[in-house]
């Protein structure tokens, strides 16, 4: 993997996940798009993982887009002739939307730790994490406009599972730039913390702590609903519900509520 993206193993089965270009405010470059998706699908695979703090080294989360890239978003040659529109695989996304959603396809909580900016680019990052803190003093922005462009790293797809229409039709048309804390109060983000990645850290390791059958199942059912019937929803309520009911890890929690203790979980099969 390119050091571009910094994978750290936490006890407890926490992934610590930074995206490591500080010199330029962790730009996103051709080679940040590759590490971001290896990242991303990698941890999606692992059976020991319980879940993921996201965030940027140096002074940023990131600024976004770097220009450098620019052309290759069209195709156009920069960054060793990568195009990033260009679809691989079988999945929804294309390259670029994929550095971005695919922290929606991690089957565990991710948790995205956003201090200085995230513009652009770098917000649908974060957008595609489960939650989001961040510091009272971040500055936020769907940028895309100030350059003549829409959204298109998955952003208008997370972006209105979050806010109110009318809230992502007037970020996404003015770009206008919003601190942590008018984030937070208009649904943008999840809390604010002064120091949003240890607070992070700090989560993740209290959801690492419970039973990860059924923190997965919770992440898949609750992503589900926003695009399931009330009936189909329900279904898969029930459906999760009996693969979780009887089997270890749920024996587990029960009997060490019961004897107040700590549990030992298994991995998912």
């Amino acid at each position: 993997m390119s050091d571009r993206v910094v994978v750290e193993r936490l006890a407890g089965g926490v992934a610590d996940v930074r995206l490591n270009r500080p010199d330029k405010m962790n730009a996103l470059d051709i080679a940040m798009f590759e590490a971001l998706v290896e990242a991303g699908t990698e941890l999606a695979r692992d059976a020991s993982l319980r879940a993921v703090v996201l965030s940027g080294e140096g002074r940023a989360f990131s600024a976004g887009l770097d220009f450098s890239s620019f052309q290759g978003m069209a195709g156009g040659g920069a960054g060793g002739g990568r195009n990033l529109l260009a679809r691989e695989g079988a999945g929804p996304a294309n390259f670029a939307q994929r550095a971005a959603w695919v922290w929606t396809e991690v089957p565990v909580p991710v948790i995205a730790a956003v201090h200085g900016v995230a513009y652009g680019g770098g917000l649908q990052i974060a957008l595609g994490a489960d939650l989001r803190l961040v510091a009272p003093d971040a500055r936020l922005s769907v940028m895309e406009v100030k350059w003549g462009l829409v959204p298109d790293m998955s952003g208008t797809q997370t972006l209105r599972r979050l806010v109110p229409l009318d809230v992502a039709k007037e970020l996404t048309f003015t770009g206008r730039v919003v601190s942590g804390s008018e984030a937070v109060a208009l649904g943008l983000a999840t809390r604010v913390a002064d120091a949003p990645r240890a607070a992070a850290l700090e989560l993740a390791a209290e959801i690492a702590a419970k039973s990860p059958d059924a923190i997965r199942a919770g992440k898949r059912l609750l992503d589900a609903s926003v695009r399931m019937s009330v009936e189909e929803g329900l279904r898969l309520e029930e459906q999760l519900q009996r693969g979780l009911i009887g089997r270890p890890n749920q024996i587990e929690a029960v009997r060490a509520n019961l004897e107040k203790r700590t549990p030992t979980f298994r991995d998912p099969a």
